[in-house]
This record gives C-alpha cells, sequence and structure tokens, in this order.
C-alpha cells in the first residue's frame, strides 16, 4: 500500500513562502523546517547528504515539483518537509521553473517508504489543477486538507 504524503505532513514542516531565490536557498530553507523533527537523528548529517545527492542528479520531477532526498542514517524514520516558492526558482537550469520542494529524509533500510511516498507524491501532483489547488492554500493546515483531499480522489480510501 501506498505511503501517503498526509500521513506525514505537519503544519509546521511546511512553507507557503520561501525566502531564498535559488536551488539550494530553497532546498535548505525547506530542509531546516525537518531540524526539530523527532525523527531527526543527525541534522547535519542530513543536509550534507542531502546537497550530495543534489550534486549527483536532478531531483525535478517536472511540473514545477522537485523532490530532493536523502537516504541517510541522519533519520531514524521517513520524514518530510514541503515548501513553495512563489515566484519560481530556476530548479535545473531549463523551464518550467520549480514552485514545490518536497524534501525527503529517510533511512537507508527503509527504501520500499521512500519509494511508496515517491508513487503517490507523483500520482497526485501530475494534474495541473491539483499543482494549482496546492500552490493556492492559504496556510499549511489548508495546504494538508488540500492533500488529503487529492489523496482520497485519486488514491482512494485509507484501508486500515
Amino acid at each position: 500500500m501506498a505511503l501517503r504524503l498526509s500521513e506525514l505532513l505537519e503544519p509546521d514542516r511546511i512553507s507557503l513562502s520561501l525566502r531564498a531565490g535559488d536551488r539550494e536557498g530553497c532546498l535548505q530553507e525547506t530542509a531546516a523546517l525537518l531540524e526539530s523533527h523527532p525523527h531527526m537523528a543527525d541534522f547535519s548529517e542530513f543536509r550534507r547528504e542531502l546537497l550530495e545527492r543534489l550534486r549527483l542528479d536532478t531531483t525535478s520531477l517536472g511540473n514545477s515539483v522537485a523532490l530532493p532526498h536523502a537516504r541517510t542514517r541522519g533519520v531514524r524514520q521517513i520524514i518530510l518537509a514541503a515548501g513553495i516558492c512563489p515566484a519560481g526558482i530556476d530548479y535545473d537550469g531549463g523551464p518550467p521553473p520549480v514552485k514545490m520542494i518536497f524534501v525527503v529524509g529517510t533511512p537507508p533500510d527503509r527504501p520500499g517508504d521512500y519509494l511508496g511516498l515517491v508513487g503517490s507524491l507523483c500520482r497526485v501532483v501530475k494534474d495541473a489543477s491539483s499543482r494549482d489547488l496546492l500552490l493556492a492554500a492559504h496556510s499549511p493546515e489548508q495546504f494538508i486538507a488540500t492533500v488529503q483531499a487529492l489523496e482520497q480522489r485519486i488514491l482512494g480510501p485509507r484501508l486500515r
């Protein structure tokens, strides 16, 4: 069963107005939302591995969405933060500009969690109308409620 974004998102781990104007700045600003997360074991290691992963290859999913991530011992369980760059940023040197960043940390021994989350995220942000709804959120709580509604519509009801 796919891991749902709404199960990992928390209001204090979402920024609807990132201030940085470049890729690394927006990435670091979003990652900083996870520094005090209870599942964060070593933020310095997490940040270092996140930036290293960014240097290796693109983490852009296209459609103005990026998913920088790190598989690291710096986290105990999968964690997630979201950031919105209202004006968009040049992420990989080409269009379109990235407006949504989802930063993920996952332990190295839990690749299934990461893959499940990526699958859910890709389905949720696939359609322009869904992305527009997320970008229009006026509060972190509304952002989470929108994610939940999209998951319900796209992934179906959560089976417990």
